[in-house]
């Protein structure tokens, strides 16, 4: 339990490191840019639906081998590993470009932003942008938490 809590703990803190992807149009309203990527997903699903395909881990054959106490009367056997099932949507990829592409016809382009190092993030004022910023090669994002973000561009 205490491996879970602490492995939990280290994947909320690294989300907050990882680099903001997200769809970008300077000047758009994010709520605008929300509508418009659930518009774009849900016309990419229906142009290319999930297709579920079943897949095996691969098999393999361990030797194993099990004796007395003293080492010997040996028993040899085999114990097999692996096979186990899992699906995979063969159309997710296709179905992410379907996606950009409707994005890029509704003018946004994909960017990625660093997040913001711990100074310029505590020196940001606390707010969510609202309004797609002007970029620039300083521009990172501070995550403010359940699905917010903050685009600054340090001075």
């Amino acid at each position: 339990m205490t491996r879970i809590v602490f492995f939990s703990l280290v994947a909320v803190m690294m989300a907050g490191c990882a680099p903001l992807g997200l769809y970008y149009q300077e000047g758009a309203a994010v709520s605008r840019m929300n509508s418009d990527v659930t518009d774009c997903q849900v016309s990419a699903l229906n142009k290319v639906p999930v297709v579920q395909e079943l897949r095996h881990t691969p098999v393999r054959v361990v030797p194993i081998q099990q004796c007395d106490a003293k080492g010997k009367n040996c028993i040899r056997d085999y114990e097999i590993v692996g096979g186990d099932p899992y699906s995979v949507d063969v159309n997710k990829d296709l179905r992410k470009k379907v996606e950009a592409q409707c994005m890029a016809g509704k003018g946004y382009q994909w960017v990625e932003l660093p997040a913001c190092s711990s100074s310029v993030a505590s020196a940001a004022p606390k707010q969510a942008t609202r309004v797609l910023p002007a970029l620039s090669d300083k521009s990172c994002a501070i995550n403010r938490g359940d699905g917010h973000w903050q685009i600054v561009t340090p001075g």
